[in-house]
């Protein structure tokens, strides 16, 4: 009967430390925001520089996000910045089962004076929408006026500004809400 009790009492105990490991898991699996990531519109509108921007614009958004507690999800598509659907945006958030989307925007120029060209720059801009479609909050990071970088690889150009962008958006998202809770 001691026994019995015992190998009850042991089982009993096993049982509620399972259900309170799988409470702690579920509650910081909660906290992680997955964001879902478009490829960036790209002006000018040449398609031998599309990829390399996506490569590098990427790059740079996993490099950011390694530090947070997000998830960051890709899509291939495009979005156009300026046109942009509550819709379509909702739509993909409820089919990758994203909590914000963010839709970029990579805009280059060139510095120099006359037929010298010193370097690509870009500027950087992004929207951040929940996923029902709101729109959040939107930024965007000019590399030439704020690091006032002369020399450089248009790569480099592209993570600036988007590290740049991203950190934007926080800001922002802190004057906005300036609670844990605002979970990017």
């Amino acid at each position: 009967m001691m026994r019995k009790s015992t190998t009850f009492a042991i089982f009993a105990i096993l049982v509620l430390s399972g259900f309170s490991l799988l409470k702690a898991q579920k509650s910081y699996d909660a906290k992680i925001k997955k964001v879902l990531y478009f490829n960036p519109q790209v002006e000018p509108d040449i398609e031998e520089i599309k990829e390399p921007t996506n490569t590098a614009f990427f790059s740079a958004v996993s490099d950011n996000l390694s530090e947070r507690k997000n998830k960051m999800l890709k899509t291939e598509t495009q979005i156009s910045f300026d046109s942009i659907d509550k819709k379509t945006i909702a739509d993909y958030c409820i089919n990758n089962d994203a909590d914000f989307a963010i839709v970029p925007k990579v805009k280059y120029f060139k510095v120099g004076i006359g037929k010298y060209v010193f370097s690509n720059q870009v500027i950087v801009s992004m929207k951040l929408f929940d996923a029902s479609g709101n729109l959040i909050t939107e930024t965007d990071y000019d590399t030439y006026r704020k690091n006032m970088r002369l020399l450089g690889s248009t790569v480099n150009s592209v993570k600036i500004g988007t590290n740049g962008a991203i950190k934007g958006i926080l800001k922002q998202l802190r004057k906005i809400k300036p609670s844990e809770e605002n979970g990017f």
